[in-house]
């Protein structure tokens, strides 16, 4: 079976309404189902599901500084994240505490602080991003996968036997506004 690619919006974020409210009303738009019908859920994890009509679909959506980003698929289970860096992160002590030994020394070896940064937040995202996908979200552990770059992307190198086998995910990176960092996980359901 050939699964497509998961589709991705970006949009400005309405800080006058919660960014579930923005997501249905893409989704009803997209599906033709009103916002107030949409069988859009929360499971026990608080991720959200689409049941009944929508059941072989997957959304998910992050939002950071002044952007949404939303995630939609079929045949799939799917996670995003976007960060807005602000420079105000103290990367080195949450890289000790959340990230692997070899993501650690990863990051300490690339060359100037900035990219060191800009590493922190893609490893960040990429883990966020497969963690929400999972559905048990920053809690289950960021030290419990590990991601390494390969042909300058990030890819899923060892997963904890609860999220599966780590080659079954994909991972997108990608800059989708000037300034904002965002990846998506996926794997066939």
């Amino acid at each position: 079976m050939t699964v497509a690619l998961p589709e991705t919006i970006w949009m400005p974020r309405d800080h006058d309404r919660r960014a579930e409210t923005q997501v249905r009303e893409w989704l009803a738009a997209r599906t033709g189902i009103s916002a107030t019908e949409l069988p859009l859920v929360r499971d026990a994890q608080d991720r959200p599901q689409l049941i009944a009509a929508l059941d072989d679909h997957d959304i998910n959506w992050s939002h950071s500084g002044d952007g949404l980003l939303l995630a939609f698929g079929s045949g799939m289970t799917l996670g995003v994240d976007l960060e807005f860096p602000h420079g105000r992160r103290k990367i080195a002590e949450i890289a000790r505490r959340y990230f692997t030994a070899h993501e650690q020394a990863w990051l300490e070896s690339r060359a100037d602080a900035a990219t060191r940064e800009r590493n922190f937040h893609r490893l960040w995202c990429a883990k966020e991003a497969v963690l929400k996908a999972h559905g048990r979200g920053l809690s289950f552990g960021l030290d419990r996968l590990q991601f390494v770059e390969a042909d300058g992307a990030l890819q899923l190198d060892h997963a904890d036997p609860e999220l599966g086998d780590a080659a079954a995910w994909q991972l997108r990176e990608w800059s989708p506004a000037p300034g904002y960092l965002a990846a998506l996980a996926w794997r066939p359901r």
